[in-house]
């Protein structure tokens, strides 16, 4: 997509008439998107150029679609970006399958990055913050969502997850039709792509130090949630809103290595 075209959808955005677009309803995940808008209104203004790198099913890009920012959703599943487009009813903002490097390869900049719960499913994360980089705008700020590493969620489901299924083994099999019987579909809310599998577990020090590698500087770190994602209270949590809000002020309590994901806002240091 080219320049005039991505300028045209943006002018024709308030022509839109349908108001309704997918939502969150977990607490944690809406406070996310809170934290993403709230950090995009200090630092660009109404209407500015954001990229969603990994947008899945497009929820993120529609609410900021719905704020007047003109947004390019990309995303590498086809599946995601199929779901993306069917339920976008704005025209400022655009949904494709494209990786980064194509987009940089195009010569376009963003007043503004959106990179939600992306980097801990890559091998090689440096190799899209490069590019990332390189299509920031020089005053603009780059939004980083990550699970923490060492977090309630993840030293207690995923990584002991992973290592179950490594085996393969009987106990591999009663997880499965646990799963299966409280309706987990391997899927979520965020995206519709075939592999969500974690293959990095971040810190604040590997955060920090992914940051500087790659030209950034960590200027803001916010907590998500702390357990109530965690089995098995999700099960209680996942039905009570009030849980989930008391669960993420805890959060916001405790030190943030607490955490059971990171929200942060980084910016260039050069």
């Amino acid at each position: 997509m080219d320049e005039i075209t991505f300028e045209i959808r943006h002018m024709l955005s308030m022509n839109s008439t349908n108001n309704e677009i997918p939502s969150y309803t977990r607490f944690a995940d809406l406070k996310r998107l809170d934290f993403i808008k709230n950090r995009l209104s200090k630092a660009i203004p109404s209407g500015g150029k954001v990229l969603d790198v990994g947008c899945g099913n497009g929820i993120i890009s529609m609410h900021l679609g719905k704020e007047g920012y003109a947004v390019n959703g990309i995303d590498m599943s086809e599946k995601a970006v199929a779901n993306a487009n069917a339920k976008n009813p704005f025209t400022n903002v655009i949904f494709s399958v494209m990786d980064a490097e194509t987009l940089h390869a195009s010569g376009q900049c963003y007043d503004a990055i959106i990179c939600s719960e992306v980097l801990e499913h890559l091998h090689e994360p440096s190799r899209l913050l490069r590019q990332l980089y390189a299509i920031l705008n020089k005053n603009g700020i780059l939004i980083v969502t990550v699970p923490n590493g060492n977090g309630p969620r993840e030293s207690l489901v995923t990584k002991p997850y992973l290592a179950l299924r490594e085996k393969n083994n009987w106990a591999w099999r009663v997880v499965l039709n646990l799963k299966k019987m409280l309706g987990y579909s391997g899927t979520t809310v965020q995206s519709a792509a075939d592999n969500l599998d974690h293959i990095q577990f971040f810190t604040t020090k590997q955060l920090k130090k992914l940051s500087a590698d790659n030209g950034f500087i960590i200027e803001v770190i916010n907590s998500s949630n702390f357990v109530d994602d965690v089995f098995p209270v999700s099960i209680v949590g996942s039905r009570s809103p009030f849980i989930q809000k008391v669960d993420s002020r805890l959060a916001d309590l405790l030190p943030v290595t607490f955490t059971g994901g990171y929200l942060m806002e980084w910016r260039k240091s050069s």
